[in-house]
Order: C-alpha cells, then sequence, then structure tokens
C-alpha cells in the first residue's frame, strides 16, 4: 500500500505560480513513476507531468515550458511547479503512483485561477 498527500493549491491570479507537493510513504519502493493528473469540472481526469524512477519526464502539450515536475528521493516527495498559469489550469490536481499493475492516488488539492 501506498499513501499519497497532496499540498500546494490554492487560488491565484493568472500569470501566478504555485508549487504542489505530493507525499508518498507505505510500500514506495516498486513504484516505477509518479505523475500529476487533473480534472476540470466537466471534464475527464488528465495526465499533466509524469516522472519515473530514473528520472524520465513527460508533460502534457498544454503545459510544456510552464510547468516542471520534479522529485526529492530523500523525502519521497515529487513536486509540480506550476509558471505562467493559465485560467484553464484550474482543476482538482491528483497525484498518482505506478506501480504496475496498481495505481494509487492522493485526495487532490484545488487549484484555482482567476483571469
Amino acid at each position: 500500500q501506498v499513501q499519497l498527500v497532496e499540498s500546494g493549491g490554492g487560488l491565484v491570479q493568472a500569470g501566478g505560480s504555485l508549487r504542489l507537493s505530493c507525499a508518498a510513504s507505505g510500500s514506495i519502493f516498486s513504484i516505477n513513476a509518479m505523475g500529476w493528473y487533473r480534472q476540470a469540472p466537466g471534464k475527464q481526469r488528465e495526465l499533466v507531468a509524469a516522472i519515473t524512477s530514473g528520472g524520465s519526464t513527460n508533460y502534457a502539450d498544454s503545459v510544456k515550458g510552464r510547468f516542471t515536475i520534479s522529485r526529492d528521493n530523500a523525502k519521497n516527495t515529487v513536486y509540480l511547479q506550476m509558471n505562467s498559469l493559465k485560467p484553464e489550469d484550474t482543476a482538482v490536481y491528483y497525484c498518482n503512483a505506478d506501480e504496475d499493475p496498481v495505481d494509487y492516488w492522493g485526495k487532490g488539492t484545488l487549484v484555482t485561477v482567476s483571469s
């Protein structure tokens, strides 16, 4: 079992920045990759960014150049630095841990970007 706790969401004006954190605990040794997903009202959950155990990253096209995912292995924490935020980035952001074949999810943190 893996437990994920997100933090760092909030209200920010367009053009601003936020940093999300996801602290992992439990049986984390078999995690292959961790990522951030988001779900806006009325839309499906989508991948925002992911980072593998080896440090490889991938991003949704909509956030490339604005968001950066990173990890601190000593703290078992993954971060999502979000810059140049846009109103369309408004969503609940979920942390995910891929421990194939099992996926673990956090409860989510709300990010609201005002225009």
